[in-house]
């Protein structure tokens, strides 16, 4: 190298970083590479960023998930070229569809050796296909004129992009030649803006729904006195104007937990268990439904909306969810302040008191009948364990739900509360990833954090233990072992007896505790079935990593269920 030559590698990935952090990016995920090192000096030399090192890819993705989750803001994981870069693939999918604001750099070989069988080198350009928002081919950075502007633009652009409106993955493929790490030549000039401000400022706020259509939408309300309000995950509304609403209609919330709007006094939370009921589920039914957000997640309540004869759906990201096809109509609004402008104009309705007191009796009794159940078994079982560990999350914690049975055993048996935040990884419903995503939200969440899971979707991502007890988090893992999938026991194949335990129940006899230990976790057993609440209580006040085990009986657990919903139906009135 020449005594005049510029080093454009270090001031381009120094300018990324810079750039990020004026956008409110606060942490970065790396995967250790050596294609990535240009970028993962520049993050590690600035200490506004936190860094975050995970030996494995995927984990690491969905650590940035997590992050992105409990902050909303864009974290940034960055990897090495090669496979590398394609186990990044399952955290960008739950990105993107379940609007997750994330930052995906990949490092990659330069242009000039691509199809030549380098080593560590795939087809990364376009690796992540539709699945992000936004995707760069960036080309090896050069001394050039103008090179600092496109740098910063591309940073600000990429943090913009995640964040939306709709947020959800960008993916920057950042070709590195050699060498590496910084030269000690003079760096290229690539200044920011004056007084820190990015180099992209974002738009304006989002058009709100017109006034003719909130008169419309306000008409059909005060049609159909009584209505219903649905609300899943991604509603994009505040319990404040839910409550308002419900109570200027009168019409009752059926609410998953997870879209954090079951709050009491105006949530049904029994309405899973409820609509098990024939008599009830038909003489309750609604004329009239307004949905916010996606569907609930057990399929129970979107099979009975399908007789609804009018479903209003408020879509602000645009994403179409009605797998049953049950919406009559779908506003891509802005769901906050439609709801307003609607509460205004229904000020002055009159609700249907006897349709409002009809469903709280139900819930009431449902309650009763729920918990005189599940206190009266002698047994440790599924549905009281995630009733127990949502009662015992401490004021302003988080309870991370993961899927198959604990999201629904959660929806259909724990209490009301409006005091903790609800997260699930349901933008593709899956179990990958879920111990790293939520390490990586305890990471961005200053209260302590607790999950529910099960025992297979623990092991499926045992690696997002590796490292985990050193964070410095405060977060206790719920792990309910019942030796197996119990959800399939619910499902058509559980009449395959043949094939059943080996395709779909798929024991397991890894001892729970033991690999938890082997991570530094405090490991905790629960042998009782009232002992789940206070030893999850217990491990959050003790802080730091802590895993409760709590083994139930897989075989037992579906005949368990039905006999919880045969108790409500007793409850009900004749």
């Amino acid at each position: 190298m020449s005594r005049d030559a510029t080093d454009a590698t270090t001031a381009f990935a120094r300018a990324l970083v810079d750039e990020w952090v004026r956008g409110g990016v606060t942490d970065a995920v790396v995967a250790p590479g050596s294609r990535s090192a240009p970028l993962a000096l520049a993050l590690a030399a600035d200490d506004r960023i936190r860094v975050h090192v995970h030996l494995d890819e995927r984990s690491a993705a969905f650590v940035a998930l997590g992050l992105g989750r409990a902050t909303g803001r864009p974290a940034v994981v960055l990897c090495t070229s090669g496979s590398a870069a394609a186990n990044f693939h399952p955290a960008v999918t739950e990105a993107f569809h379940g609007g997750v604001p994330l930052i995906v750099a990949t490092a990659d070989r330069p242009p000039e050796v691509r199809g030549t069988g380098a080593a560590q080198t795939i087809d990364q350009v376009g690796l992540y296909g539709t699945a992000v928002r936004w995707a760069v081919d960036v080309a090896p950075p050069e001394d050039v004129p103008g090179a600092g502007d496109t740098w910063r633009e591309l940073a600000a652009t990429s943090v913009l992009r995640a964040r939306g409106p709709v947020a959800g993955p960008v993916h920057l493929n950042l070709c590195f030649r050699e060498p590496l790490v910084p030269s000690g030549a003079p760096l290229v000039d690539a200044p920011g803006r004056p007084g820190g401000l990015p180099w992209v400022e974002p738009a304006g706020p989002e058009p709100g729904l017109s006034g003719v259509a909130v008169d419309l939408l306000a008409a059909a309300c005060r049609a159909h006195p009584r209505g219903l309000i649905v609300a899943g995950w991604g509603s994009e509304v505040t319990p404040a104007t839910v409550e308002a609403l419900a109570v200027t209609t009168g019409w009752p919330v059926l609410a998953d937990p997870i879209s954090n709007l079951r709050r009491p006094p105006y949530a049904i939370a029994t309405y899973d268990a409820l609509l098990r009921d024939a008599a009830f589920a038909t003489t309750v039914r609604p004329e009239f439904v307004l949905r916010l957000g996606a569907l609930p997640s057990g399929k129970v309540l979107g099979q009975w909306l399908a007789e609804v004869p009018e479903i209003v759906a408020l879509d602000p990201a645009a994403r179409w969810i009605d797998p049953a096809r049950t919406n009559t109509e779908v506003l891509v609004v802005p769901a906050e302040p439609t709801v307003r402008a609607l509460v205004e104009h229904l000020v002055d309705a009159t609700p249907d008191g006897e349709w409002g007191a009809r469903w709280r009796d139900a819930d009431l009794r449902a309650r009763g009948a729920l918990d005189a159940h599940l206190d009266g078994l002698d047994s440790l079982c599924d549905p009281r364990v995630a009733r127990d560990v949502v009662a015992a999350v401490p004021a302003g914690g988080t309870l991370a739900v993961a899927s198959s049975m604990p999201v629904r055993d959660v929806e259909t048996f724990s209490v009301a509360r409006n005091d903790i935040e609800f997260v699930a990884n349901r933008g593709t419903n899956g179990i990958d990833g879920f111990t790293s995503t939520v390490v990586g939200y305890a990471l961005g969440s200053p209260t302590p954090t607790v999950a529910l899971v099960g025992d297979l979707c623990f092991l499926h991502d045992a690696n997002g233990l590796l490292g985990a007890a050193d964070r410095g988090i405060d977060l206790t893992v719920v792990v309910v072992d019942n030796r197996g999938g119990a959800i399939f026991s619910f499902l058509p194949q559980a009449e395959l007896p043949e094939h059943f335990e080996t395709l779909f129940g798929t024991p397991q006899s890894v001892d729970i505790g033991a690999l938890a230990a082997l991570h530094g976790a405090t490991v905790i057993e629960a042998v009782a079935p009232g002992s789940v609440g206070p030893l999850v209580r217990a491990a959050t006040d003790a802080g730091g990593l802590q895993v409760v085990v709590v083994r139930t009986d897989r075989r037992a657990n579906v005949a368990g269920h039905r006999a919880a919903f045969a108790a409500v139906s007793a409850a009900l009135p004749a």
